[in-house]
């Protein structure tokens, strides 16, 4: 069983999952409407397990044919955000939500199913948050999100990856991103201007997220039917905290903070990813490393329009 189906697989995860799987010998197919014109998987095409289907998630006969060919399914297409999100309610349910259902509807026993969430959807708590904190989705993105994985839990096969903040360079990159944007920022403006600079987050590197998705499919049998906190439990950070991190790497940078507006993103939180790091689970990227990488990546995207490494 190593074909492998990724749907939104041009964007910022899944071009880099893509990639990772293949040169793990796995056979990958990749879905995608290419929403953002974006050229991430041209490198892909010469890679004789790949293959590229320009397609929409929505298109549910093209969907469950694809689902009914592969052995493993992972439903990366979404639309991703609260700002992106509330610009079309309608198409944020049908590819976040109605897309699982339509993966559920024909997925065999057989076939292993590892569905992206965000733990966003815990929204904001005083408590060290676990896989049996309450959801508390802030946003129409993070509520599409737990009713996918609802969906996905009541039908008994799959794996839910509650997903950190993520952060790093990908063939398809996002500036959009917290620790990313914070970078991009303290590069081209030379300062951070801090709304509730207190509240906290968990992060993880985008190549740490490929690789758990591969232990996931490796250890499938003990994950089936669980959700998994998946962060740095080193990374447990406030908007604050990160800032500083930022300043190490650019000692430059002016740090401010504006205790009189607030922002839009609410979220505050605390992450414990025992329970994934229980069954042998570790990340290996730091902040350091992709706030480096991060710098020396943005030297050729500074001269470009932003507007093409961002999902807003």
């Amino acid at each position: 069983m190593n074909k492998v189906l990724i749907t939104g697989g041009a964007g910022y995860l899944g071009s880099t999952l893509a990639e990772h799987l293949l040169n793990s010998g796995y056979q990958v197919t990749v879905l995608d409407n290419l929403m953002y014109q974006q050229l991430s998987l041209l490198h892909l095409f010469k890679r004789d397990k790949f293959t590229f289907k320009m397609g929409d998630v929505r298109d549910k006969d093209l969907l469950q044919s694809l689902v009914k060919a592969n052995d493993i399914i992972i439903p990366l297409a979404a639309i991703v955000g609260m700002p992106a999100c509330k610009a079309n309610p309608q198409l944020t349910i049908d590819v976040n939500y109605k897309q699982i259902l339509n993966v559920l509807e024909v997925l065999t026993n057989e076939q292993k199913l590892i569905l992206p969430n965000t733990n966003s959807q815990y929204g904001s708590s005083d408590t060290i948050i676990t896989e049996e904190s309450p959801f508390k989705p802030l946003s129409l993105y993070a509520t599409t999100k737990c009713d996918a994985e609802n969906a996905m839990l009541e039908n008994g096969n799959g794996v839910s990856l509650r997903l950190a903040t993520v952060f790093g360079v990908s063939p398809r990159m996002r500036t959009d991103l917290l620790v990313n944007d914070f970078t991009y920022k303290s590069l081209v403006d030379g300062y951070l201007l801090l709304f509730e600079s207190h509240f906290k987050r968990n992060y993880i590197h985008v190549q740490d997220i490929a690789r758990t998705f591969q232990f996931i499919i490796e250890n499938y049998d003990k994950c089936r039917g669980n959700a998994f906190n998946v962060g740095l439990s080193t990374a447990n950070l406030s908007k604050f905290e990160l800032a500083e991190k930022i300043k190490t790497h650019i000692p430059s940078l002016v740090i401010k903070e504006d205790n009189f507006k607030e922002d839009f993103d609410k979220r505050n939180y605390i992450v414990s990813n025992e329970k994934l790091e229980s069954l042998g689970w570790k990340p290996i990227y730091n902040l350091d490393y992709g706030i480096n990488q991060l710098i020396e990546a943005y030297s050729l995207v500074i001269n470009k329009n932003n507007q093409n490494f961002t999902n807003l």
